[in-house]
């Protein structure tokens, strides 16, 4: 298992929070802004063109075939974007009649099935922290059918996250932002409609997963294991919304760190990777594509790239 810490290459993008990315065939390196901006990032560092707007907080994003991305809106839900003119089509904005709070991650099956992540039916993005310190555990993983159908297959997780599915799509895996695990939902074999692990214990807080190149499932861990918070996040709830309502400035902060972890199918831990980079923090996107390690922020007004060639 790889751990020495790496160099990072940051590109920067127009707005802040390039919160997630996926790297098309051709290289192309697509994330999303806090300003409602789509970004296609040249890898190379020829720069950077605008895709379009969702008009909202575009987070999770994949390929939605050749010339289309699937966007997960934490404003107006589960989005499609056309590549060649930014035009935006609503897949899904609401489950069993409720509008959807917080839209985060998804991934999409070979059949066409999309599965994806709400973090919160009480929170929104803007007060995720709450959420997070609170641990109101109302989290879902969905699956969009390909005929339109929306289904709900987990509730109660502890503020869900990204969404990656197995190689042979055997599981689909969700990550347990408050509870640093991965939950892993079986969906074909003995143990199908069985929910169990992937991983446990992680060292800090999962934001986005997602399946590389290389067949592993990789995990963003956005800020190390902070015993203050985990100390207040078990504490009574009055006292865990005390917390949420002081002043942001003297409220805990994600450390100023850059690490990915990565998976096999098993659970086995095949990479452990941090990055040395002043200017860049609180890595919640990854996406292993040929070799390289390509990384979004919260954040930060760019992206981050890691070479795994020196494995």
């Amino acid at each position: 298992m790889s751990t020495s810490p790496r160099k990072v290459t940051v590109l920067p993008v127009p707005a802040q929070g390039a919160e997630d990315v996926v790297v098309a065939d051709n290289g192309l390196v697509f994330t999303g802004t806090e300003d409602g901006s789509v970004f296609a990032v040249r890898p190379d560092g020829g720069g950077v063109d605008l895709i379009g707007s969702t008009g909202g907080r575009p987070l999770g994003i994949e390929l939605l075939g050749p010339d289309r991305l699937l966007i997960a809106d934490a404003h107006h839900g589960l989005l499609a974007m056309t590549i060649k003119d930014g035009t935006v089509e609503t897949l899904v904005d609401a489950v069993e009649g409720r509008p959807m709070v917080f839209c985060n991650n998804a991934a999409v099956a070979t059949n066409g099935d999309v599965w994806f992540s709400d973090s919160s039916t009480v929170y929104g993005i803007e007060k995720w922290k709450n959420d997070f310190v609170e641990d109101t555990r109302t989290g879902r993983l969905f699956c969009l059918r390909a005929n339109g159908i929306v289904e709900t297959h987990l509730d109660g997780l502890s503020f869900a996250n990204g969404v990656a599915l197995a190689a042979d799509e055997s599981f689909v895996a969700v990550a347990e932002t408050g509870a640093r695990t991965v939950v892993r939902l079986w969906l074909t074999g003995e143990r199908a409609g069985q929910r169990d692990f992937l991983c446990t214990d992680l060292p800090g807080y999962p934001d986005n997963i997602a399946r590389g190149s290389d067949g592993l499932i990789w995990v963003s861990i956005a800020s190390p294991l902070d015993p203050l918070v985990e100390r207040i996040r078990r504490g009574p709830r009055p006292l865990r919304r005390m917390v949420t309502a002081i002043p942001e400035a003297l409220q805990p902060k994600p450390k100023q760190t850059v690490r990915a972890m990565a998976f096999d199918d098993s659970g086995a831990c095949v990479h452990d990777i941090t990055g040395e980079v002043t200017g860049f923090h609180m890595v919640t996107g990854v996406r292993e594509h040929d070799g390289q390690l390509w990384l979004g922020s919260l954040h930060e007004p760019a992206v981050a790239m890691i070479s795994l060639d020196a494995d």
